[in-house]
């Protein structure tokens, strides 16, 4: 029996998920690159992370907010406008305001004798915010392993051979949301020993370094590879 052509109307389905989440990827690995510097009081160039972070925060803010409030995905994949476009928004808009943050308190903090110390203090506030993103991205995770809506369809290069085992793809791109949420749940717990005199990080802060660059790596490279099967699912799927 033939299998039934799957047909997209691609015209009418907005998808920019792929840059929004690549530059996700770009956004944990420089967190957890520039947090390591500070807790190892290596030399810092705080303009140049302060554009980094403007130039990651503007993307995906504007891409992360116009998912949000537009649904362009609505007629196809309803849910990734919640998956991609809400957890987009915040980090653009936290990255925006680190960026800020840094600019205008540049000179100060490359004379501070602790930088860290003073970074941690300012943005400890947002604790809270940081406990919320957990708790959303392992809600994430968990529906994504029982929904299993990351699973490809056939049509796609690559990533369509394992449409046979959907929980595949399922696991591995929920095990990343709960990996960038374990990240989140810590941050807090790092701004509190960070402020402490001498700090020196502990077990759990290199953890985070280290979750934070093997998430953002992964997220990294799988949408890379996405360039090329997305690409060819289109083909395969146009109206």
């Amino acid at each position: 029996m033939n299998e039934q052509k799957l047909i997209i109307d691609w015209a009418h389905l907005p998808t920019y998920n792929t840059i929004m989440a690549l530059l996700t990827g770009v956004a944990l690995i420089s967190i957890g690159n520039f947090g390591k510097q500070l807790a190892l009081k290596s030399s810092i160039k705080f303009q140049g992370w302060s554009i980094n972070f403007a130039v990651l925060g503007s993307i995906l803010a504007i891409t992360g907010f116009h998912m949000t409030l537009t649904w362009p995905l609505g007629n196809g994949f309803p849910w990734d406008n919640i998956i991609f476009g809400e957890p987009c928004a915040a980090l653009g808009v936290i990255l925006l305001f680190v960026s800020f943050y840094l600019w205008k308190n540049k000179q100060q903090l490359a004379t501070s004798e602790n930088p860290l110390q003073e970074i941690a203090s300012s943005f400890a506030p947002l604790n809270i915010l940081f406990y919320a993103l957990g708790l959303m991205l392992t809600a994430i995770f968990f529906a994504g392993v029982q929904f299993q809506f990351f699973a490809a369809p056939p049509q796609e290069p690559i990533s369509g051979y394992f449409s046979k085992w959907p929980w595949l793809e399922a696991w591995g791109l929920s095990l990343v949301f709960l990996g960038i949420g374990i990240c989140s749940f810590a941050t807090p717990g790092f701004f509190a020993s960070a402020q402490k005199n001498n700090y020196q990080p502990n077990t759990i802060d290199k953890l985070l370094f280290a979750g934070l660059k093997i998430t953002g790596w992964a997220l990294l490279l799988f949408v890379a590879l996405n360039y090329y099967t997305h690409i060819g699912l289109i083909l395969h799927t146009v109206k």
